[in-house]
């Protein structure tokens, strides 16, 4: 699967401290995300949930929107899975870890590991992301406009 997106993670996010990331995440947050960790399937929050087509999946870390909620479908991996990301919020990687090759995600403002995309999704795309539950937070009444927050405006939310 050919990178659809261009690595160009912003500068402050680039450039913030560990210590400063373990603020913002939880545990198993920064685990997942600045680790390339993965959840136990079948565990996390939204991987069987519903929602009324409206709303935003957003970065966990920077509140960058990465997926629509009429994306979404249940596919039954064990995880969140969407057929089309935000356009330019998402970029992709390839994966040679775990013995094998597979395309991972990230997102494209603050660099966190969001999981993987496969060509074996739904139509219109064709594409299944899977993505990990403790990578994304769901915002009902967030647009795909909304801007991400700095990591000021995140590490002032996290005291």
């Amino acid at each position: 699967m050919p990178n659809r997106t261009t690595p160009n993670v912003d500068a402050a996010w680039a450039q913030l401290a560990d210590e400063d990331w373990k603020r913002i995440l939880d545990p198993e947050q920064y685990r997942v995300a600045r680790e390339s960790g993965t959840e136990r399937p079948f565990s996390g929050e939204y991987w069987k949930s519903e929602r009324a087509g409206r709303g935003v999946f957003k970065c966990v870390a920077c509140r960058a929107p990465l997926f629509t909620d009429e994306a979404k479908f249940f596919s039954a991996c064990g995880w969140p899975a969407f057929n089309d990301d935000v356009s330019g919020k998402v970029s992709e990687h390839v994966d040679q870890s775990h013995g094998m090759v597979r395309t991972e995600v990230r997102c494209q403002t603050c660099d966190s590991h969001l999981g993987h995309v496969f060509n074996d999704g739904p139509p219109p795309t064709g594409l299944r992301y899977c993505i990990n539950s403790v990578s994304i937070v769901f915002d009902e009444d967030g647009s795909i406009d909304d801007a991400p927050l700095t990591p000021e405006e995140r590490l002032s939310q996290s005291n």
